[in-house]
C-alpha cells in the first residue's frame, strides 16, 4: 500500500517539478539545437521547406554575399546569417514558418537552384561557402545573454546608422561606426538622370518647371527621413520606392529638363555592411573582430 502511494505521489509531482523548474514567469523559454531546422517559406510560391540549420545558413550566404569575397568576410556574414534566423525563430515560434526567403527576411537559395546557375563552378563556390559555415559552425551574436538583432546591408555611406534613426527601437549595439571600408563597393556611390516629367509622375506630383526641394529631416549621417518637394512631404522610404534608389541617402538637382539623382550606399544602413566587412577582410581583420566591430559590445556565443 505504501509502495502505491508512493508512485501516485511520485506521478503527481513530477510535472510540478518539471513545471517549476523549466517555466518561470509562465513563459517558455525558445532552446536552440545544434539539430534545429528551420521552416523556410518560398515566397513565390507560398511552399514551406523544413531545412537542417546549418544548410540554411549556406543557402543564405549563397545568396546574400558573392563568393569572391575574402573568407574572413563570409564567416563574417555565416555569423550574422545565423544570428538573425535565430532571433526569427524566438518571435515567430508560434507561426507555420520563421522566415520568408526574400529580402524580406534573408535570401535563401536552395541547393538544387544553386547547382543550375553556378553549373561547372558550383564545386568551388559550394566547397568556400561551406568552408566559412563549417569553421563558425553554431555560432551566433549575443548582447547581454540574448541572441542580437544582426541587421546587415550591403553599403554604407561611409559610416552605419544608430538603429533608432532608422527603424523604431534604439539598440545599444546597433550604433553608428566610422565604415570608410565601403568605398571599395562598386554601390558605393552611384546617379542617374531622369526627364523633370517623368520624376513628377514618379512622385504623383503635377508638372511644374520650378524645382524646389527641402530636406526637413537627416540622420547623424546625413540620410533623408523626410524631404519636402514643391511643398508636398516625403519620407526617405517612398523616395527609395517611387525613384527606385539604392538608399535614403541622396541629393536631387535639376539639369535644365532633367533630374538628376546622386546615392550614396545601398541598404537601410543598420549593423554590419558587407562591403565595410569585405575591406576590413582584406586589411587583415578576422570574422569576429569584423563581427564586434559593427555589432557594440556583443559576444561570440556558440550554440
Amino acid at each position: 500500500m505504501k509502495k502505491i502511494l508512493f508512485f501516485i505521489l511520485l506521478i503527481v509531482l513530477v510535472p510540478y517539478i518539471i513545471v517549476t523548474i523549466f517555466i518561470e514567469d509562465n513563459e517558455i523559454k525558445f532552446i536552440f539545437k545544434e539539430n534545429m531546422k528551420v521552416r523556410v517559406r518560398h515566397e513565390d510560391t507560398g511552399i514551406i521547406d523544413v531545412v537542417p540549420f546549418e544548410e540554411y545558413v549556406t543557402g543564405v550566404l549563397a545568396g546574400e554575399m558573392p563568393t569572391s569575397f575574402h573568407i574572413e568576410a563570409l564567416k563574417a556574414q555565416a555569423v550574422a546569417a545565423r544570428s538573425y534566423v535565430m532571433k526569427k525563430m524566438e518571435y515567430n515560434k508560434d507561426r507555420d514558418y520563421d522566415v520568408v526567403d526574400t529580402i524580406m527576411n534573408q535570401v535563401y537559395l536552395s541547393d538544387d537552384y544553386l547547382r543550375s546557375v553556378w553549373k561547372e563552378s558550383y564545386s568551388d563556390k559550394i566547397n568556400k561557402i561551406k568552408t566559412a559555415v563549417i569553421e563558425t559552425k553554431g555560432e551566433y551574436i549575443s548582447y547581454n545573454g540574448d541572441v542580437a538583432e544582426a541587421f546587415f546591408f550591403s553599403t554604407s555611406v561611409g559610416a552605419t546608422e544608430n538603429s533608432g534613426e532608422i527603424f523604431s527601437k534604439q539598440l545599444p549595439y546597433l550604433v553608428s561606426v566610422s565604415s570608410t571600408w565601403d568605398e571599395i563597393s562598386p554601390l558605393y556611390s552611384t546617379n542617374k538622370t531622369i526627364s523633370l516629367k517623368e520624376f513628377y509622375n514618379l512622385l504623383g506630383l503635377s508638372y511644374s518647371d520650378t524645382l524646389d526641394i527641402e530636406k526637413i529631416d537627416t540622420t547623424s549621417t546625413g540620410r533623408v527621413n523626410k524631404i519636402k518637394i514643391n511643398g508636398n512631404t516625403f519620407t526617405g522610404g517612398q523616395m527609395i520606392d517611387k525613384l527606385n534608389l539604392r538608399s535614403s541617402f541622396f541629393e536631387i538637382t535639376k539639369d535644365g529638363e532633367n533630374v538628376v539623382i546622386n546615392t550614396k550606399g545601398y541598404g537601410h544602413g543598420v549593423g554590419m555592411s558587407q562591403y565595410g566587412a569585405e575591406g576590413m577582410a582584406r586589411a587583415g581583420y578576422t570574422y569576429d573582430q569584423i563581427l564586434k566591430y559593427y555589432y557594440t559590445g556583443v559576444e561570440i556565443k556558440k550554440i
